[in-house]
């Protein structure tokens, strides 16, 4: 047999493992959150926790960083055993950024970066050559190269979330660990925290552990999909596996809203028979906001002859001018015709209340 390369190697390894864990607290009487937990992750994958507020996910990554005991089981960090690590030592296999608030008084962007280091430096802390190189590629790797030498203070939220995540890198730990990342974020900042927790999975071959709400960038971007439900039951599987098998509907589904198999989002769920338009033709996007729209006039969108009480029929036409929309109502011949979505929108909204002034 063939010796295994450098690359091969380093595929194989194991990041992070967990073994049939017990997650809880110690005090004069034990409490257990979860148990049976079993996880991996290796070098090159991002592992993504969600679960509803309150099911355990900051207690999970709060035991597997070793900063609460396990109650029965193990977490290994990079082949060792979480609780028989100094301090030291798991700084130097993972790092973390929690969701904190950071007082940081008049430092620049590269003193924080820099504080990454203290697992490297002396006791007072001076930066060598090697560990400024290693702040200023951390700073490059998160793209805040032209912020070096900003206050911290001075940055925006997503700003201030890179430069955490960048002080992490610095780090050099096999193991990044982030929660809540994209909390306080807007959607684009929200975005570019998923690619770059992807990037420096790929890139650095770094393991990344993500805790989020934001469960469509946790299908989108996750290599291992982590689950912890109200029950604090977990699992792990891929996204779609998860997905598809019903876990995630179960773990979120409530009262007025379902997750939807077909978007892979969540719907909310229209109470009391409403009223239906059928949207009678359409593929992508044309159709996709289409129906959005219909739902978010508290409409149900019906495909053809699905609903018989449709107060009208939609057809849709993509030109190289825009989107337009021929509207039928219901036991009429007259044709409505819109030229946007503001103006589709109207024109049911005037429907419904017709209907409505008209049956009452």
């Amino acid at each position: 047999m063939s010796k295994p390369d450098a690359s091969e190697a380093v595929l194989s390894a194991c990041a992070l493992r967990a073994r049939g864990l017990s997650l809880g607290w110690m005090g004069r009487t034990e409490r257990v959150l979860a148990s049976g937990i079993e996880l991996e992750l290796r070098p090159g994958e991002v592992g993504v926790l969600i679960g509803p507020n309150g099911s355990g996910k900051s207690t999970l990554l709060r035991t597997l960083m070793g900063l609460l005991p396990p109650l029965a089981g193990e977490v290994r960090l990079c082949g060792s055993d979480v609780t028989r690590l100094s301090v030291e030592e798991r700084s130097r296999r993972a790092a973390s950024v929690f969701t904190d608030r950071y007082d940081s008084g008049y430092f620049s962007v590269f003193d924080i970066v820099a504080f990454g280091r203290y697992p490297y430096t002396d006791a007072r802390g001076r930066l060598s050559d090697y560990d400024r190189v290693a702040v200023h590629e951390a700073i490059a790797a998160v793209g805040l190269e032209s912020f070096s030498e900003r206050l911290f203070s001075e940055l925006s939220d997503g700003e201030r979330q890179k430069a955490l995540i960048a002080r992490a890198v610095a780090q050099d730990c096999p193991l990044l660990v982030l929660d809540e990342p994209t909390a306080f974020l807007d959607a684009p900042a929200r975005v570019e925290v998923f690619h770059l927790a992807r990037s420096l999975a790929r890139e650095k071959n770094k393991a990344l552990v993500v805790s989020t709400h934001d469960i469509d960038h946790a299908l989108r971007f996750a290599d291992k999909l982590w689950l912890m439900d109200g029950a604090h039951r977990f699992r792990e599987g891929a996204p779609e596996d998860l997905a598809t098998g019903g876990q995630i509907g179960r773990a979120f589904d409530g009262s007025g809203f379902r997750f939807d198999l077909a978007s892979g989002s969540f719907k909310s769920i229209l109470l009391a028979a409403p009223l239906a338009v059928s949207i009678e033709n359409g593929t992508g996007p044309s159709r996709i906001w289409t129906e959005r729209l219909v739902e978010r006039l508290g409409l149900e969108a019906a495909r053809p002859g699905e609903r018989a009480d449709a107060i009208a029929s939609v057809a849709i036409e993509d030109s190289p001018g825009g989107t337009l929309f021929a509207i039928r109502p219901a036991g009429s011949d007259a044709m409505i015709e819109a030229a946007s979505y503001e103006e589709l929108a109207d024109a049911l909204r005037k429907l419904s209340i017709d209907l409505h002034i008209k049956t009452n």
